[in-house]
């Protein structure tokens, strides 16, 4: 986060360096910046191996995804809430994920937006119907009492901030999460 595309400002390319020192997982690098393309770089550099980028702030979208692949990373965009799925489908085709924002981006702990649900679906059917590769990853809200509907709608990828780490045992918490979601998972089919 840079302070001008959304208001908080957050981690930058040293700690995804100390970060990667420390494990071999996969980073998974969420700009919401206004000028990506300058950063880039330096976090895949740093150690990102997944890095996205907002569709709404993107002059020029497939260069700048062509650039995070290039550089030898995934390369994932984001949408909003308000953002119609509509706009990403020039990129579909060369996204490995796309992130879909459950919540306004800034600020942890917010309400899931249930209108989101018809966006995953919307870009389960889209890949389904494209024969596409791209997962779906959702960002927001997500929690115990939401994650069903999203796995069930086709989100494959969950960031779960405040129901992990908000109150209780984080490692339990995940573990629910977890349970939950392979449940619907498995529901699916």
């Amino acid at each position: 986060m840079d302070g001008h595309f959304v208001p908080n400002i957050t981690v930058g390319p040293p700690v995804v360096r100390s970060l990667r020192k420390e494990t071999e997982l996969p980073l998974d690098v969420h700009l919401m910046i206004e000028k990506p393309d300058e950063f880039i770089p330096a976090f895949i550099e740093a150690g990102a191996d997944w890095v996205s980028v907002h569709q709404e702030v993107c002059r020029h979208l497939h260069r700048t995804l062509e650039l995070i692949k290039r550089e030898g990373a995934l390369a994932g965009v984001v949408i909003n809430p308000a953002t119609p799925v509509d706009t990403l489908s020039e990129v579909l085709d060369i996204v490995d994920y796309v992130l879909v924002m459950s919540v306004n981006p800034g600020f942890g702990g917010q309400r899931f937006i249930p209108a989101t649900l018809n966006k995953i679906r919307a870009l389960q059917n889209m890949r389904t119907s494209r024969r596409a590769g791209f997962r779906i990853e959702v960002d927001g809200g997500v929690a115990t009492d939401t994650v069903r509907e999203v796995v069930r709608a086709g989100a494959e990828i969950l960031v779960a901030g405040n129901a992990v780490f908000g109150k209780g045992n984080p490692a339990e918490n995940a573990r629910e999460l977890l349970r939950i979601a392979s449940t619907a998972t498995m529901q699916q089919v």
